[in-house]
């Protein structure tokens, strides 16, 4: 039986993912922001995180992930 090791870079963009869909933008960037990991570049995984988005597209999110508290 063979076990497939993934990437660190891999676990991390999936627990990025995760968190993605359970925190508000305005948390995540707070959490990326003061994270302390010596080899995740958070330019490099930016663009990945929030494909698609725009200011207006997040600031909404916030706004309704905000009045739903």
């Amino acid at each position: 039986m063979k076990v497939k090791m993934v990437s660190e870079q891999e676990v991390f963009c999936e627990a990025m993912e995760i968190l993605l869909k359970h925190l508000s933008p305005s948390k995540m960037a707070r959490l990326l922001a003061t994270w302390q990991k010596g080899d995740a570049d958070y330019l490099t995984i930016r663009d990945r995180l929030f494909e698609g988005e725009t200011v207006d597209t997040l600031y909404n999110q916030v706004k309704e992930f905000e009045s739903r508290r």
